[in-house]
């Protein structure tokens, strides 16, 4: 189970975001969100899905990120840009807090001790190096 809980986690990506994105120029247009959206939609895209995955790509979230960016375009550019990157935080934090390789395997917060093994000059001489 994750550690973090889910405004934790939204104010942590959007601190990264806003890093990432520093200026309103900096967030995706809605134009390059469109052809996200159709580059899923077409036919190579559906096939190497069926593939690779055994089922066809979801495309509709593309499509409601394009919505969404269109629903911005009245505001601001400052404002467009902070409900872009809330959008974008919140989805990461959901992704982060579903399941993944840490809820299998712990994460080692102190490194081994003695690892990896130092190599002597006796091991080099005897040939028990592994």
């Amino acid at each position: 189970m994750s550690k973090l809980d889910f405004k934790v986690a939204v104010k942590q990506e959007e601190e990264r975001l806003r890093r990432l994105h520093p200026t309103p120029s900096d967030i995706p247009g809605c134009l390059s969100l469109f052809d996200n959206y159709l580059s899923c939609s077409v036919i190579r895209s559906q096939i190497k899905s069926i593939y690779r995955y055994g089922e066809r790509p979801e495309c509709s979230p593309k499509f409601e990120e394009f919505k969404f960016c269109m629903t911005l375009k009245s505001l601001h550019p400052e404002e467009r840009r902070d409900a872009w990157i809330r959008r974008r935080a919140e989805w990461w934090a959901h992704r982060r807090l579903k399941n993944s390789s840490e809820d299998i395997w712990d994460i080692r917060e102190q490194p081994l001790q003695s690892f990896p093994q130092p190599i002597t000059d006796e091991m080099m001489n005897t040939g028990t190096v592994d």
